[in-house]
């Protein structure tokens, strides 16, 4: 089996599992060609593997020259199945599957942004010459399942899988001395870009709705976080003096580490949130709201609490209810680990994937 996998593997600070999961499928017999960024950690490790590795990832989403050299590479390698996974390499993939005898599978990690009825959905994931599409959830695959004329069959939900082992190298950092906060300091925090599917402003209700008499900080790290809102939001509570904006860092998992939960405010077309799955693995309970996708990841009182989305009232009691129970937190982080290692492993990834290579290839 000769597999084309296009994505945008560049130098990182956190993990990439699919990365991890073509590693995995190199060494069980299947024949693997990368197109990516060439000088990328993962493009290294990728050779050390002996998988080929051709430095380039498209730029535009149809550019000619871009397309015919995926067609080229298709032909040369004789590929049985591209699996693209970024935007700008599904929509290259689609076009350079015309006329070529081979299997395209595309990935998607969330719920929103295509419809039936939009003429742009037909260029990447709704388009006829897809074989597959690989849901990273159920929700997703539900999505895929609502719209009309598109063959329900194409849609399976295969996670990305995960490996709790990964995150051993991440140790609590001096997060809270950096900060100036004391060793008592109960830390929350996000992982995300400001975005408004991420519902920030809501999570700054969220700690303005906490009692000020607790010792509970948040720690935001991310892009663009400190917006004119966020911060209003704040300074009329007058907590902002909780609230830590630390931008990106490349340290972002041994923070995640030295923290005690993990808050996820999302409104809507999240999935499974990576940054959900790399706290659960370094033995992080989560509270998180109640969209499609990440209540697949928490068993509601065991591995974390899910909250209704936008209700920063019900956060906030599912927070004190943390703060007040130290010994029952930390046994959520446990059971938060197990849950990734139960349901989310990158074995069972390798196994349903491999599977679906072999479905499509017979068909």
């Amino acid at each position: 089996m000769n597999l084309l996998v296009i994505s945008n593997y560049r130098d990182y600070h956190t993990t990439r599992p699919e990365a991890n999961i073509f590693k995995e499928m190199s060494k069980i017999g299947v024949n693997i060609t990368v197109m990516t960024y060439g000088e990328s950690q993962h493009a290294k490790e990728f050779k050390e593997l002996g998988i080929e590795v051709i430095d380039f990832h498209p730029q535009k989403k149809f550019n000619k020259k871009e397309i015919i050299r995926i067609k080229d590479v298709v032909v040369k390698n004789k590929i049985h199945i591209i699996h693209a996974f970024s935007s700008k390499a599904s929509y290259a993939a689609v076009k350079a599957s015309k006329g070529l005898n081979v299997k395209l599978i595309l990935y998607r990690g969330f719920a929103g942004n295509l419809e039936w009825w939009n003429p742009s959905s037909y260029l990447k994931h709704l388009n006829s010459r897809v074989d597959a599409i690989m849901c990273n959830s159920i929700g997703v695959k539900q999505y895929f399942d609502k719209q009309l004329f598109f063959k329900k069959s194409k849609a399976v939900t295969i996670n990305k899988g995960h490996n709790t082992e990964w995150y051993s190298k991440y140790q609590p950092n001096n997060i809270k001395q950096e900060l100036g906060l004391s060793d008592d300091a109960f830390l929350l925090i996000n992982v995300a870009n400001n975005r408004k599917m991420k519902g920030i402003p809501y999570l700054m209700k969220t700690i303005a709705l906490l009692p000020k008499s607790k010792n509970i900080h948040l720690l935001l790290a991310g892009k663009e976080m400190k917006t004119r809102e966020n911060i209003t939001i704040l300074q009329e509570a007058g907590c902002q003096d909780r609230v830590h904006f630390l931008g990106f860092r490349k340290d972002v998992l041994n923070i995640v580490a030295a923290c005690d939960i993990f808050v996820l405010s999302s409104l809507f077309g999240e999935s499974i949130t990576k940054s959900v799955i790399e706290a659960m693995s370094l033995q992080k309970p989560a509270i998180i709201t109640d969209i499609p996708g990440n209540t697949e990841l928490i068993e509601d009182g065991k591995s974390g609490f899910i909250t209704p989305a936008k209700n920063s009232k019900a956060m906030a009691q599912a927070i004190i209810n943390m703060f007040n129970n130290p010994e029952k937190t930390k046994e959520m982080g446990i059971a938060a680990k197990s849950r990734i290692e139960n349901q989310l492993s990158s074995k069972q990834t390798v196994i349903k994937l491999k599977a679906l290579y072999e479905k499509i290839i017979s068909e």
